[in-house]
């Protein structure tokens, strides 16, 4: 069992649970997917940087990514329907928690000048979402081989939450965010 998945059932959701005054281990929080996007707009131009993005996107996740496709043609964009402009994966299970246990233990801490994350990127229901600048953080990805980088959006789906409870929660996972400064 990945070490993240089993704090969350013996110390996290107690947690939770007690501080949020929820009676019932069916309406707790919890975390139901991890997912990741590299939108690649400059694949328009050059095929080989959307399959350079999913073969990364595959290291990474541990699974083949989903190319994902223009619903309609912009001209502006010089952009045609049904045109590979990114790729995602959606992670659930034990490998979300195992992405989860990297991200927090191993990825961050190699962000350079890194204060924390936002405690706003939360949506109505209780999604968090974060932005990573490129890819070259995760240790899967070879720098020497590495074509260009690519930043990466990674969304926390949470059920059964709202913003202050996802936020508690994924405090108790660990997950740095930014500190308030008091104000004189």
């Amino acid at each position: 069992m990945a070490r993240l998945k089993e704090k969350y059932y013996s110390e996290i959701m107690s947690a939770v649970m007690e501080s949020e005054g929820i009676k019932n281990k069916m309406a707790c929080p919890k975390l139901e997917k991890i997912v990741i996007n590299m939108g690649v707009g400059k694949a328009i131009e050059n095929k080989k940087r959307l399959e350079s993005a999913v073969q990364d996107l595959g290291l990474i996740t541990g699974q083949k990514p989903v190319v994902t496709k223009a619903r309609k043609s912009i001209a502006g964009f010089k952009l045609r329907e049904d045109v590979g402009i990114g790729c995602k994966a959606t992670l659930r299970g034990n490998m979300m928690y195992e992405f989860l246990d990297r991200l927090i233990t191993v990825i961050i801490p190699r962000i350079r000048d890194f204060r924390g994350f936002s405690k706003t990127a939360f949506d109505q229901g209780g999604s968090y979402t974060l932005g990573l600048q490129e890819q070259s953080f995760f240790p899967e990805i070879d720098l020497d081989k590495l074509d260009f980088y690519q930043g990466m959006n990674i969304t926390f789906v949470i059920k059964n939450s709202n913003k202050k409870i996802s936020l508690e929660l994924l405090k108790l996972f660990g997950f740095p965010f930014k500190r308030e400064e008091k104000k004189n």
